[in-house]
């Protein structure tokens, strides 16, 4: 392999992403900064108005800044550690495995608690964080973690849970991402009253609800190449309608843009690649 030539590549690939990245910061932060403008006053009063109930502590982040990785390719001989279980690897990149031994993800209250299953049974399981539980379908979502935070509804940093009606695993699917880096120089970032505003104002957060929490996290930006991902800094809010309903909306905190993701679209292509198998 020619080092130097592949050297050069890369510095071109990513100058170019660079630029790329930057023409997309100007022009989508620009319409956050024409929010913004309108002021807190005004976005209070507006939210006043709607009956909007917004009242939490401040969440800060100084070190957010993009990111990029490497999707995780599996190997056999790696996951050999792995127990009491049978697993295929699907693509290089996604582990689909089914248990032989009973395991419950219930606690002696009946309350579910996935601690035991993720250290014992999942490959890196710590680095998972738990985003959904649906008792209707029996399964549950986790989004894998960097820097503490989670990468929203990225199909290669997911894992699902599968079980029975004695809740006790059946299967699992994992996807992970390796090789995290700051990518980018640190930008300016949309705070958490901010980007709350952005969404009252634009009128994503409907009359008579109210905010349960806001978290920081990663959102897919580019998909540098076949393996490689960049992620920006996200801000997901959590809304309660008058209803009772709950909304999540994601905001990317350094353009402003609000981010709509497409769950059961990924689910699809991933049982299509399963039953290719």
């Amino acid at each position: 392999m020619d080092w130097s030539k592949t050297k050069t590549i890369f510095i071109v690939v990513f100058s170019i992403l660079n630029v790329f990245l930057y023409s997309l910061y100007v022009n989508q932060r620009t319409e956050a900064q024409n929010v913004q403008v309108i002021g807190k006053t005004s976005i209070e009063d507006l939210m006043k108005q709607e009956n909007i109930t917004y009242n939490l502590p401040q969440v800060t982040k100084s070190d957010f800044s993009n990111v990029s990785a490497n999707i995780k390719m599996f190997t056999k001989e790696e996951l050999e550690t792995l127990k009491s279980q049978s697993i295929v690897i699907s693509d290089n990149t996604q582990i689909v495995s089914h248990m032989s031994t009973a395991v419950s993800i219930q606690n002696a209250k009946g309350d579910f608690n996935f601690t035991d299953f993720l250290t014992k049974y999942v490959w890196n399981g710590a680095e998972y964080k738990e985003w959904e539980i649906d008792e209707e379908n029996q399964k549950a979502i986790f989004f894998q973690t960097v820097k503490g935070e989670p990468i929203f509804y990225s199909q290669n940093a997911m894992l699902t849970i599968y079980w029975d009606e004695d809740y006790e695993v059946t299967h699992y699917e994992q996807r992970m991402l390796e090789k995290f880096s700051n990518y980018n120089r640190k930008k300016a970032l949309l705070t958490q009253d901010e980007a709350v505003g952005s969404l009252a104002t634009r009128g994503y957060l409907k009359q008579d609800s109210t905010v349960l929490g806001v978290t920081a996290g990663y959102s897919t930006l580019v998909q540098l190449t076949t393996e490689t991902q960049v992620f920006a800094p996200t801000w997901n809010i959590r809304v309660k309608l008058k209803d009772g309903t709950i909304e999540d909306h994601f905001l990317n905190a350094i353009e402003g843009k609000v981010i709509e993701f497409q769950l059961e679209k990924i689910e699809e292509e991933d049982n299509e690649e399963v039953e290719e198998e």
